[in-house]
């Protein structure tokens, strides 16, 4: 009878180990992963990164279209110039990780990219339509964003995709905030290693108890990036993450950001655009080049900086800084439509010429040259010396002519 009981105790406590194993499967089956949630009340956006791991291969320009944004865009995220018509045809494989800007905005009341939108195909399921995002946004988040409404041929849901501000600071500094989806393999440390911040960053940034992430959990990762607010630019601001270059001044100015010192530096962007006003006022050299001028006590070097746009012109001047010895020089390189860098590794193209000994002022940079540009100032001289010189040939010669006409 007592071994009967026995028996029957050691069953149950089988059956019940069983059940609290097969409770711990289901749990962990349900378990969502982790993800940044950033509450908001404001309207204002912000620029943002999306980290996304091609599931297949894809077309430039099919990406553009799958987030709704342009090529020129990606391309600028990614430090890939120069762009071409025919760089939206270019090819990336699948496994390769594209950076997608996106901009942040605040939608009830936590921070959100919505203006990705996807048109559904008859085939198409909310598991395959994530899929197709790289793991960035789940399918319970689609159906539930867009009220669990059926999916038709035809009809378009809106692509919920998550998103960071922070108020583009991290640790006092600027940054850029990207939504990066762990894979397998990775660790806390590993993502901080290679993305050069910290465990406890990360753990502070995205809300952490404990240093333990999963595959399919999304963290923000704190990119460092150059901003325009210390530079005195008329009624305009940047900021450009650390790996990337912005076009503005209607593609004009080409401004990327040094992973020295974190400074930004712009200069003509050599696309086929016409540009005005690339030279500063009262020298040859235009927005990004520099003289540097030897002597015994150091080295004095003369920039022409870019000071934002206004109405179709664009502003600039010259700056004089003195240093004991002179700055070193690097020279950019062409890279092909499509050469995508690690996010924190990325070398950005910096426009420097070589010193020269020449006479100030240089003559206009390359990529100035390249870049189809017509300076309303210099224009301005020149037909003031041609309406001149016709003045003085009129006053040398009119009464010759008027005596021949009186004869």
């Amino acid at each position: 009878m007592m071994r009967n009981n026995v028996l029957q105790q050691q069953q149950f406590k089988d059956s019940a180990l069983k059940m609290i194993s097969l409770c711990s499967l289901i749990i962990v089956g349900v378990v969502e992963t982790k993800s940044t949630i950033e509450p908001c009340n404001s309207s204002q956006a912000c620029p943002s990164l999306l980290s996304y791991l091609l599931p297949w291969d894809s077309m430039l320009s099919e990406i553009a279209t799958r987030f709704n944004v342009n090529v020129s865009d990606i391309m600028a995220a990614n430090s890939a110039f120069p762009i071409t018509a025919s760089c939206g045809n270019e090819i990336v494989r699948a496994g390769s990780t594209v950076k997608i800007p996106a901009t942040c905005e605040c939608v009830d009341g936590i921070r959100r990219s919505v203006s990705a939108v996807y048109k559904v195909k008859a085939s198409d399921t909310l598991e395959s339509i994530s899929e197709g995002y790289g793991g960035l946004v789940s399918a319970d988040q689609i159906g539930s964003f867009n009220k669990a409404v059926p999916l038709v041929d035809g009809d378009v849901v809106v692509i919920p995709l998550p998103c960071s501000c922070m108020k583009n600071q991290n640790n006092g500094e600027s940054a850029v905030y990207m939504s990066y989806v762990v894979q397998k393999g990775e660790t806390l440390g590993s993502v901080a290693a290679y993305f050069g911040t910290t465990i406890s960053d990360l753990e502070t940034v995205n809300g952490l108890g404990q240093p333990t992430v999963l595959p399919g959990d999304i963290l923000s990762i704190p990119i460092p990036a150059c901003s325009s607010a210390t530079l005195n630019w008329y009624n305009e601001s940047l900021i450009v993450p650390n790996g990337s270059y912005a076009l503005t001044a209607t593609n004009c100015i080409k401004c990327t950001c040094a992973p020295q010192g974190l400074k930004m530096q712009c200069f003509p962007s050599g696309m086929d655009v016409h540009c005005y006003n690339l030279r500063c006022k009262g020298s040859n050299l235009a927005i990004g080049d520099e003289h540097l001028e030897y002597s015994n006590a150091g080295c004095n070097v003369t920039q022409c900086v870019y000071r934002g746009h206004r109405g179709g012109k664009i502003l600039s001047s010259l700056i004089n800084s003195s240093y004991l010895q002179c700055p070193d020089n690097k020279n950019s390189s062409a890279a092909t439509c499509w050469q995508p860098s690690a996010p924190n590794l990325a070398d950005p193209f910096v426009l420097s010429p070589s010193p020269s000994p020449s006479l100030f002022p240089l003559p206009v940079s390359e990529a100035a040259l390249m870049t189809h540009a017509y300076d309303y100032d210099y224009d301005y001289e020149r037909r003031l010396h041609l309406f001149s010189f016709i003045c003085r040939m009129l006053h040398l010669f009119f009464p010759m002519l008027l005596l021949c006409f009186l004869i």
